[in-house]
């Protein structure tokens, strides 16, 4: 340090706030959020602490200075929590006549308050038709006025306990042989639904974790009172906290091979994704997707917050986020291979 200018001091001591800042954030997936709630909000920011520390490991390296051993040692300690963030997977053409296609899709309310211009409930119909999809599970289902996916045979909605107004679907060719709901105390909810796939049966669970109250621009979060702000966002990861409990409690008790998708309101650096995957579950993202995998717009971070967790045991061939903007969320989708018994 003493070969460092005042300047340099400066950034070795910015670069060792945000070098501690992301170890913290590496603890997360192992902390429940009802013992450090407001330290739950840097599981969102991973995608920013570690660009800013890699920003400071290229400057000491151009500087030839050792102190960018501190952004390397901790960009290292957390190689896995990158892959989470950024994949690339070579391109395979996969021949596979029993795959199964599966999507998910915040479909916000099919734009029931005109954020969008035009005709956007009849757009996303026409994009799941499109995609020829077999199981298609909606998030923020808007209750008041159903939109209908004739394409599919059968189908199970259900509204939240909280809010009549909002629900999720379950649509599919496949025979529905059972159903039902976690009924969260809240505006959110978990369904899931037993389809008969040939001589096998697959237990689709479609989440809606608690969701964050809050816009996704800079300048909006930037007028926000902070404490209110951190203490509200601490306050739904702590519903999300036990929301997650709830669910595995079901999946405990789950006779069949299962997958679970939805909107986690969460990234794949958080408590709940930590807690799923632990369960026994992988996601599909990391074996077959690429890029960031971005499913929701928040400025200039790249969010993933809407996943496929799948069961340990099923192939995933093929994973895709579609760039369309037809809700603040992007439509993802995975093909999967259920084992032979």
């Amino acid at each position: 340090m003493k070969r460092l200018s005042i300047f340099n001091k400066i950034v070795f001591f910015f670069n060792s706030l945000f070098a501690t800042a992301l170890l913290f954030a590496y603890l997360l997936p192992y902390i429940p959020p009802s013992v450090f709630p407001f330290l739950s909000v840097l599981a969102l920011g991973m995608p920013v602490l570690l660009l800013v520390n890699f920003i400071f490991l290229v400057y000491w390296l151009i500087k030839f200075k050792r102190q960018f051993l501190l952004s390397t040692f901790v960009l290292l300690l957390g190689l896995n929590h990158i892959f989470s963030l950024y994949k690339f997977s070579e391109a395979q053409e996969v021949t596979d006549k029993a795959e199964i296609k599966l999507m998910s899709y915040n479909v916000r309310q099919f734009n029931k308050y005109k954020w969008l211009e035009g005709d956007i409930a009849g757009e996303i119909i026409d994009f799941v038709k499109k995609e020829k999809v077999d199981i298609f599970c909606s998030q923020e289902y808007n209750m008041h006025d159903l939109v209908v996916f004739d394409e599919f045979k059968n189908h199970y909605i259900k509204e939240s306990v909280q809010s009549k107004s909002i629900g999720q679907a379950i649509y599919t060719n496949y025979p529905i042989i059972n159903k039902g709901s976690l009924d969260f105390q809240s505006g959110n909810n978990c369904i899931y639904a037993d389809i008969k796939v040939k001589e096998d049966t697959l237990r689709i669970f479609n989440v809606h974790f608690e969701s964050l109250k809050i816009i996704p621009e800079v300048k909006s979060l930037q007028k926000e009172n902070k404490k209110k702000l951190i203490n509200r966002v601490g306050a739904s990861f702590r519903k999300q906290e036990e929301q997650v409990s709830l669910l595995k409690e079901k999946l405990a008790q789950t006779p069949y091979k299962s997958i679970i998708c939805g909107d986690f309101n969460n990234s794949a650096f958080s408590y709940i994704y930590n807690e799923l995957v632990d369960f026994g579950y992988k996601d599909a993202f990391k074996i077959a997707g690429n890029g960031t995998g971005k499913t929701f717009d928040f400025d200039f971070i790249p969010l993933r917050i809407d996943f496929f967790l799948v069961d340990k045991t099923i192939q995933v061939n093929e994973f895709n986020n579609y760039d369309v903007q037809l809700s603040d969320h992007y439509p993802i989708s995975t093909t999967i291979h259920l084992p032979e018994d």
